[in-house]
């Protein structure tokens, strides 16, 4: 099956998801941001297109410097948090970075260090400072993993604490592609809703 072929049926699958145009902020390189989540230290967060932020998430640029990739849809009442190491004391904050075509379910609280592209990660999560998700990899609902976890290429981690449970196919690339890709496009504004955009706390600045 070709790229075009997923594609289509992944979008024959998914019906339009409506927002208020007045709710969200659009930035020249398509990023939606939603008024109603909160982006802590602005100046130090990064989106570089077509992302999608929901309400009641919170991206925590103010600890660190977080950059989000393209395609990447992070769901209602996240929180995007920089990771942190003790050091003589003293609590240092590293950056946090998130490639392309990820996908983070609601409710999930992120502390990782690095994510890697095409990865998914389910609904009311919690992944631990300093963790590493690599490229092409998933992480199931509901799963706890612990500070300083590894989840290697091609492969899916669950359960509490989280674990390895098994391998991925090859195409999991192109479907977690093709997934992050629908997610953003099936999100339109609806045309009748208010032209006026109320004050907001959202703030992000387009790259």
């Amino acid at each position: 099956m070709s790229e075009d072929d997923w594609s289509m049926a992944l979008e024959l699958e998914a019906p339009p998801i409506y927002y208020n145009k007045a709710d969200y902020i659009q930035t020249a390189s398509g990023n939606k941001v939603s008024r109603n989540s909160v982006l802590c230290g602005s100046q130090n967060i990064t989106l570089v297109g077509n992302s999608v932020i929901m309400p009641g998430t919170v991206l925590r640029g103010d600890l660190q410097l977080l950059k989000i990739g393209r395609h990447v849809i992070v769901g209602e009442n996240c929180v995007l948090r920089p990771s942190y190491k003790k050091y003589k004391g003293n609590i240092a904050f590293f950056p946090m970075t998130i490639g392309d075509y990820v996908t983070v379910g609601a409710k999930s609280v992120v502390c990782a260090a690095h994510i890697g592209s095409c990865v998914n990660i389910g609904e009311n999560c919690i992944i631990s400072k300093r963790c590493i998700l690599k490229d092409n990899s998933m992480v199931l609902p509901d799963t706890i993993l612990p500070p300083d976890t590894i989840v290697p290429p091609l492969t899916v981690f669950g359960g509490n604490p989280g674990v390895y449970l098994g391998d991925l196919p090859e195409s999991q690339q192109l479907v977690q592609k093709q997934h992050a890709i629908t997610e953003y496009k099936r999100f339109l504004p609806n045309l009748k809703s208010a032209a006026a955009s109320p004050k907001g706390k959202a703030k992000a600045a387009s790259p």
